[in-house]
C-alpha cells in the first residue's frame, strides 16, 4: 500500500465534471484507491462519494492506493490533482 500527500493544483474548483475526471483516472487501475480530506476517506472510483469531499484549489489530500499498479495509480492521480492532466 502506497499513501501520498497531494496538494490540489487543478485551475478550476472540482464540481461536476472535474470530479467525474478524476473517477475515470482512478477506474483506471485494478488497485483500491481512497482519497482523504478533512476527516472524511473516500472511495475515489465513487463520483458521488468524491462529490462529498468538495475539494478546491490549495486543499491538501491524502491518496492512498493497494495493489499490482498502486505506484502507477498515485503517480496519475497526482498528475491529475496538480494540474497536469493526462
Amino acid at each position: 500500500m502506497i499513501e501520498k500527500a497531494i496538494e490540489v493544483k487543478v485551475a478550476q474548483d472540482l464540481d461536476a465534471r472535474p470530479i467525474a475526471m478524476l473517477v475515470q483516472v482512478a477506474s483506471r487501475y485494478e488497485s483500491s484507491i481512497y482519497i482523504m480530506s478533512e476527516g472524511k476517506k473516500v472511495n475515489a472510483k465513487s463520483i458521488m462519494g468524491m462529490m462529498t469531499l468538495s475539494l478546491s484549489q490549495g486543499q491538501s489530500v491524502t491518496v492512498t492506493a493497494d495493489g499490482e499498479d498502486e505506484q502507477t495509480a498515485i503517480e496519475s492521480i497526482e498528475n491529475y490533482l496538480s494540474g497536469n492532466a493526462e
